[in-house]
């Protein structure tokens, strides 16, 4: 049996804080994708540097190109005026033991916090943008702005499209080793119990190899 779930949020579906439907659909949190998560670090118009935890994205492109795909970015963010003012940004992929420190980038946020010192980042200089990067990340991607696009149109959230134009990548690093606690970190929304509409908390996670093709 399949639970159908419309466009319609259904009534017995409860938030897992007071603002959780505000801020995202409720098909996300029935279908419960599982993401990866990364930070994109700018320079704020003061001069801070400025890290955003985040997910909802994908990372494509064909033989000209590479993209960055930031698919659901705020647009009352730091982030989203940074990257529209300067027109570049950076991704840094982090493993799972960074989760805390990100995490206090979001909580020491405001415009005059050096959000690098509150995560206890090290800082480096791109190559070829002018962005702040993660020394302890084990990829970074340096982006160019190729667009923005209001999705919904509601003035909310912008998907916001990069170019790749030059990649760090640690040379330590195996593909196993990306794919256990030291490589990629995902992140699985709080996924709504489809029967009882109650909420759940969401899952961090780290990938594991099951098979190779």
């Amino acid at each position: 049996m399949k639970i159908e779930i419309g466009s319609d949020r259904p009534a017995h579906f409860q938030p897992a804080y007071p603002e959780e439907f505000e801020l995202f659909s409720h098909l996300e949190l029935a279908a419960a994708i599982p993401q990866v998560l990364f930070a994109v670090t700018t320079w704020k118009e003061n001069g801070k540097p400025n890290i955003c935890f985040h997910s909802w994205s994908c990372f494509h492109g064909d033989k000209t190109a590479f993209f960055t795909v930031l698919g659901n970015l705020y647009q009352h963010t730091h982030t989203y005026a940074n990257i529209k003012r300067t027109g570049v940004f950076a991704v840094n992929f982090l493993p799972v033991r960074y989760y805390d420190a990100l995490i206090e980038t979001i909580r020491q946020n405001e415009l005059d916090a050096d959000e690098f010192s509150a995560g206890g980042f090290t800082l480096e200089n791109a190559r070829t943008i002018s962005a702040p990067i993660i020394q302890e990340s084990f990829v970074t991607l340096e982006c160019t702005l190729k667009s923005m696009e209001d999705l919904s149109g509601a003035g909310i959230t912008a998907m916001v499209v990069g170019q790749v134009q030059h990649a760090w990548v640690d040379a330590d690093q195996s593909p196993e080793s990306r794919c256990g606690k030291d490589g990629y970190m995902m992140l699985m929304p709080g996924a709504q119990n489809l029967k009882t509409g109650a909420p759940n908390p969401s899952i961090i996670a780290s990938l594991a190899i099951e098979k190779r093709d």
